[in-house]
C-alpha cells in the first residue's frame, strides 16, 4: 500500500519535472522543494526521492534505448 505522502510526493514530482521539459525552467524543482519543506520535510524528502527516482529511470531508459538503436551487446 502506498503512503497518502508518497502519492502526492510522486505525482508533484510528476508534474515538477514535466514543467521543466516543458519550459527549460531547471528551478522548478528546487522551488518545490523549498515549498514543502516549510510546511512538511516528510513530504519534502519523499518528493525529493522521487525526483532522484525519475531521474535515474530516464538516464537508464535512454541508455537502454541507445543501445538498442546500435544493436549493441557491450
Amino acid at each position: 500500500m502506498v503512503s497518502y505522502v508518497d502519492e502526492v510526493a510522486n505525482e508533484l514530482a510528476a508534474k515538477a519535472l514535466e514543467d521543466e521539459a516543458r519550459t527549460g525552467d531547471e528551478k522548478i524543482v528546487d522551488q518545490i522543494s523549498e515549498i514543502l519543506g516549510t510546511s512538511s520535510q516528510t513530504l519534502q524528502e519523499s518528493y525529493m526521492t522521487f525526483i532522484r527516482v525519475r531521474r535515474a529511470e530516464k538516464r537508464a531508459r535512454t541508455l537502454l534505448a541507445s543501445r538498442a538503436d546500435k544493436g549493441s551487446a557491450d
